[in-house]
């Protein structure tokens, strides 16, 4: 369990935040896919014991999370289309991307929706419940079986909680932190430290701002357990919900979230307060395509030095050859369009170079190089979000029969259905 919570852990605290994007959701078709070639891929897989299971799991981890930034990047260009199109799509931008985030959501065709000025005044906040200073190594609970009841907009949950002997204060606000964080009810904890080295549980709302007639976001109560919740101290609001204060041409507007629509056509994220007026409109076409090239490499970026990294410390480079090969292989046609390689295997855009490129009569031959490395990067960002495992390093215990095949969907995972041996 233990391994489990870690990897747990890692993963909220490392990649939590950029969960929930348009592009995270998924159909049954495409979810049913994704499963049928985890199938086909493990099909044969033998099985095998994983080497420093601390750091494989942080690695798998790692690996998988910037497959899916890549393949996040491959639809902000358009998934299953050329990059030519984005000649004809309309795609917003903000005078100040620090402050402002834009993105356009109305209709590519027909009349434009107006540009318009933004000024932030106040963001919307979450609800904060942080509890009591407690000293990490103490025991201040009795041993026994405790609960307390959560009630959110989602509707009301009970929480359980066991204390033991061998339990600290620590351990326990780790339990209750890692039930929060993994019960999908729109909460979320974090453990907060002050300058003696106590301890305290901090539990907030993933959702931020108050409706017309509400007073918080979620309230924490027990019957039962009034003396260990009033030890936790997490019962009581210390930062309460507020809603963003903005105005858009000058008139005073307000929401309950950091992130709206205006005019159903541009889909705004406040991230600042702003001293002056935001400029909210459109980019011309090859800023856009440029744009959207670089966040792609930024991506591909990631993922190389995910591979530098898992060998440098396990001298593994399967993952970094793989990668790389991609630029080294289109390396003459990717830097006439302006991406160039530096020593290490990043590719690095040059946006005057590519802007040319496009303008000139040679645009086709330039889209055709950007297609041809975008399909590239798809399919390995596919093939290596289907078996992260395939990266790291192990030692097969058994092949399977080739008579008698079968499938092993979990095989994939650092930490289900896989023989672990930690003294390896």
């Amino acid at each position: 369990m233990a391994r489990i919570d870690s990897a747990y852990d890692y993963f909220l605290t490392t990649y939590g935040e950029n969960m929930g994007g348009r592009y995270d959701s998924h159909k049954k078709s495409e979810l049913r896919d994704t499963y049928n070639s985890i199938l086909k891929s493990n099909k044969k897989s033998p099985l095998y014991k994983i080497t420093q299971t601390g750091d494989v799991t942080k690695f798998a981890i790692d690996i998988k999370e910037h497959a899916n930034s890549l393949s996040r990047s491959i639809n902000e260009l358009g998934k299953d289309q050329n990059i030519s199109t984005l000649l004809d799509r309309r795609v917003a931008t903000s005078s100040n991307e620090a402050a402002v985030e834009a993105k356009y959501v109305g209709e590519q065709y027909g009349e434009a929706a107006p540009e318009f000025e933004i000024t932030i005044d106040k963001l919307a906040t979450p609800q904060v419940n942080t509890g009591r200073y407690l000293n990490a190594l103490d025991l201040d609970f009795e041993e026994g079986q405790y609960s307390f009841d959560v009630n959110t907009r989602a509707g009301a949950f009970e929480f359980q909680f066991s204390v033991a002997s061998t339990d600290t204060n620590y351990s326990i606000q780790q339990k209750i932190m890692r039930l929060f964080n993994t019960s999908d009810i729109g909460l979320g904890a974090q453990m907060v430290t002050n300058e003696r080295n106590q301890t305290a549980l901090s539990v907030y709302s993933k959702a931020t701002g108050l409706g017309e007639n509400e007073t918080s976001l979620f309230a924490i109560s027990s019957n039962t357990s009034y003396r260990e919740l009033s030890m936790l101290g997490i019962g009581e609001v210390t930062e309460p919900a507020t809603n963003s204060n903005f105005k858009l041409n000058g008139t005073e507007h307000s929401s309950m979230s950091n992130s709206f629509t205006i005019n159903k056509s541009f889909e705004l994220t406040i991230k600042s307060v702003t001293e002056g007026a935001v400029r909210v409109g459109y980019k011309n076409d090859t800023d856009a395509i440029a744009d959207g090239v670089n966040r792609l490499l930024q991506s591909y970026n990631g993922m190389v030095d995910v591979g530098i990294e898992y060998s440098n410390i396990h001298g593994n480079t399967k993952l970094y050859k793989d990668v790389t090969s991609i630029g080294r292989g289109m390396g003459t046609s990717l830097a006439g369009i302006g991406i160039s390689e530096d020593a290490d295997g990043h590719l690095i855009l040059d946006k005057e170079v590519l802007s040319r490129a496009i303008d000139s009569d040679k645009q086709s031959e330039t889209f055709g190089v950007l297609d041809k490395f975008k399909g590239a990067v798809a399919t390995k960002a596919r093939n290596i979000s289907i078996n992260p495992m395939n990266y790291v390093n192990k030692i097969v215990v058994e092949y399977k029969n080739p008579d008698n095949e079968f499938a092993y969907p979990y095989a994939p995972s650092a930490y289900a259905g896989m023989l672990v041996d930690a003294q390896l």
